[in-house]
């Protein structure tokens, strides 16, 4: 298995995994002009994060996202991961673990991080047990959030 940056090559399977993963844990169907948008945005932009992708046989079977937050106390980057993705029928089979790895690795490279945080849905018992399970904890801090109004 070989864990890499996503390229812009591998937009569609990660504009798919994101709907995916959207519909399954949320029940949202995403905007796809947007999405496609987004993840674009982000393969075209590196200060503002990457994708790593899980490849086997030319076919990706899992991905997940790292966006960079500076913390002016730590003098580094706090690694968000996000819009973590495993296709079912290659879930408990590693391919996280093998993700997070090199999410660590390459912060490793480049001075360190402050810490890795992600979001998880409240109810999603097995991603927090596997979270728990590679080291992380329950932060100390809750989320607030305001969505600006529509226009």
């Amino acid at each position: 298995m070989l864990i890499r940056k996503a390229k812009v090559q591998d937009l569609n399977a990660l504009v798919q995994f994101n709907q995916a993963m959207a519909l399954e844990t949320e029940g949202l169907a995403l905007d796809e002009t947007t999405l496609v948008k987004g993840v674009n945005t982000l393969l075209n932009h590196p200060d503002k994060g990457f994708y790593l992708v899980a490849e086997q046989g030319g076919e990706i079977l899992g991905s997940l996202m790292v966006t960079f937050e500076w913390s002016d106390w730590r003098a580094k980057d706090y690694y968000w991961i996000q819009s973590v993705y495993i296709r079912p029928q290659n879930r408990r089979q590693g391919i996280y673990s093998k993700l997070y790895a090199e999410v660590k690795a390459l912060a490793a490279a480049n001075g360190g991080a402050a810490s890795f945080r992600l979001y998880v849905e409240q109810e999603n018992l097995p991603a927090q047990q596997t979270y728990q399970a590679l080291g992380m904890e329950q932060s100390y801090y809750l989320m607030y959030e305001e969505k600006p109004a529509a226009k």
